[in-house]
């Protein structure tokens, strides 16, 4: 360890807010105060209720009561949040101000000739991303980034069908998101798992043994999940393309690219863009996100439908030719999509190519700082290290003791009780320190001390196994605790 680096003495604890009301933490609204509605409807009265109880506050309980409720959660507001592969990067608030906009707020069911507005950022923001990947054509349909992996997928069915050909199986690294290989399953192919070399890149003797006429598809993240860059990636796109297969691209690290390199000059045939990774929209947690797809020209009529063009200085939606149909009810998540565009034009060539840049500084000098273990390198923009003999779970869990977000644990499994760190662009020197040296303080703890940890959280270590077997599902099944 350097002179420089920081150590556990530098490492301060941390308190996380425990706002409580008797024996209960914050409690729900209408445990506040509430009142009884009279409910008038035409459904029929065996659907509806007599009287709704709904929460009573003013203004002032309403904001006090959502403060505490961010003051009790960990959020990127709160401070490094290095979530590896998820990339949880700060999400200006600039971009919300315009979604939030009474302009904003578009019918997606309106007639193309009343939203020209509209269609032209949709066209626009089509346009960026397809030059940020090299790619011919890029649809935005898709309403998350998993939702892009599985249009991507139909898109290659859709190809190789329209060839003449029915192949049966696609192949993706062990290190690969699940997303991938629940993709290649959802849509009907067998998967053929690629083990990873001893340099945690693709193995090209693997690769070759794997891929036969069945060859679909080889879904691939570059950097891949270690942040390691696939220095064969030509000769590996030629030996897809060799046997008839397409070449999928995960955008989930492209956060590592940007400016820099392109997939589409790799010789990706196909790639999803996570926008909430790359261009600083929320995650979907579940609801609203975007996943676009682009493809090369040969793919382009293959496309969700519809699909917006210019034509003399209006815009207008059209059916690609031999279009998969629609993956989506709309054209897209809008809100989310105005986020990413006025990311990009914010931004710019410049910005976005300097993001990156320090993407990949801040990844590399955390891995340098931190006195775990770190199997492989130089990276990108994430790294993974072992915690060693400490189990990693126990590890995470301690951090938030310090005041920061633990890495993603135990993934990719290649390496032992892993810690999967991806600082971003966001954080500073002083936060990648304040970064260093919880893990280093961590690093020196003793067993006891990690197996009961976090101790200054709001909420406590649960037992893992019963919340899963015997969950609450309802606050009333708490019966007062």
């Amino acid at each position: 360890m350097s002179d420089e680096q920081p150590g556990a003495e530098e490492a301060g604890l941390y308190d996380q807010a425990r706002w409580q009301d008797g024996n209960r933490y914050e409690p729900l609204l209408a445990e506040k105060n509430s009142r009884e509605v009279d409910v008038e409807t035409p459904l029929p009265d065996d659907l509806t209720r007599d009287s709704l109880e709904l929460p009573d506050l003013s203004e002032p309980e309403l904001a006090r009561h959502y403060t505490r409720l961010s003051q009790m959660n960990y959020g990127v507001e709160s401070g490094p949040f290095p979530l590896g592969s998820c990339t949880m990067k700060y999400n200006p608030t600039f971009t919300e101000d315009l979604a939030a906009r009474a302009d904003a707020a578009v019918h997606p069911d309106r007639p193309a000739e009343t939203i020209q507005g509209t269609l032209a950022l949709y066209d626009r923001l089509s346009a960026s991303l397809a030059e940020i990947g090299g790619m011919d054509a890029v649809t935005l349909q898709p309403p998350a980034g998993a939702a892009g992996e599985y249009t991507g997928v139909l898109i290659a069915t859709a190809y190789h069908e329209h060839s003449g050909e029915e192949r049966s199986e696609i192949i993706v690294p062990d290190s690969a998101h699940g997303t991938n290989f629940a993709s290649a399953a959802l849509a009907g192919f067998d998967v053929v798992e690629l083990p990873s070399g001893d340099d945690g890149r693709v193995d090209l003797a693997a690769l070759s043994s794997a891929i036969t006429e069945e060859t679909a598809l080889l879904m691939l993240t570059n950097p891949n999940t270690l942040g390691l860059f696939e220095r064969d990636i030509e000769e590996i796109a030629a030996m897809v393309h060799d046997a008839g297969g397409l070449l999928y691209y995960d955008g989930a690290n492209l956060n590592a690219l940007l400016g820099r390199a392109r997939p589409g000059d790799m010789g990706f045939d196909i790639m999803h863009y996570n926008v909430h990774k790359t261009f600083a929209t929320p995650h979907g947690g579940g609801g609203p996100g975007a996943g676009p797809v682009g493809v090369v020209a040969d793919l382009e009529p293959f496309l969700p439908a519809p699909r917006v063009r210019g034509t003399d200085g209006e815009f207008e939606l059209f059916d690609p030719q031999h279009s998969i149909g629609k993956v989506h009810g709309f054209r897209g998540n809008w809100l989310v999509l105005i986020k990413a565009a006025a990311y990009i034009a914010r931004l710019g060539d410049e910005g976005l190519t300097d993001a990156s840049a320090k993407a990949v500084l801040n990844a590399n000098y955390l891995a340098e700082q931190t006195d775990y273990e770190v199997p492989f390198g130089p990276f990108h923009h994430e790294f993974v290290a072992s915690a060693g003999d400490q189990d990693a779970a126990d590890v995470a869990k301690r951090m938030l003791d310090y005041g920061v977000h633990p890495p993603t644990t135990k993934w990719p499994e290649i390496v032992p009780e892993a810690l999967m760190t991806e600082p971003t662009e966001s954080e500073t020197k002083r936060s990648l320190d304040k970064l260093a040296a919880a893990f280093n303080a961590v690093a020196g703890e003793d067993e006891a001390t990690l197996g009961t940890a976090p101790e200054r959280t709001t909420a406590r270590r649960i037992d893992q196994v019963a919340a899963a077997r015997n969950p609450r599902l309802s606050w009333q099944s708490l019966g007062g605790e």
